[in-house]
């Protein structure tokens, strides 16, 4: 998947360098660790969204990335809080996001019947 027609990692070293220079200059509301913050949001958000097929574990990055980011502008997020947001994450993949990718495989054997997949019984036994 391309942005703005480019690699995503392109988009992310730009706008990481673009996010520095700008606490470099001492922006205000900008520190160092706010500035990192903010690039590693960005960088887990535009890596989970371009990734196929899609890995819940990235959106919960990208909510410990949240989580950090509101923590270097003086927010009090709780591990509980951020554990319970990134298990709500996970579970609505479970239900809606990946379960609806995924079906069953085939049995490659010819003529086997689901009442032949016992465990330790040979097909046609």
């Amino acid at each position: 998947m391309k942005i703005f027609g480019r690699e995503p990692a392109l988009v992310i070293g730009a706008i990481g360098s673009l996010i520095t220079v700008l606490a470099a200059l001492n922006l205000p509301g900008l520190s160092a660790g706010q500035a990192a913050a903010i690039t590693a949001l960005v960088t887990a958000a535009i890596i989970a969204w371009t990734t196929r097929p899609v890995a819940p574990a990235l959106y919960v990055g990208v909510v410990a990335a949240t989580a950090v980011l509101l923590a270097q502008y003086g927010f009090n997020v709780s591990d509980q809080a951020v554990a319970a947001i990134g298990g709500a994450v996970l579970a609505g993949f479970a239900l809606f996001g990946v379960r609806p990718q995924v079906t069953p495989a085939a049995d490659p054997r010819p003529g086997v019947g689901a009442s032949e997949h016992r465990i330790g019984v040979a097909p046609g036994r």
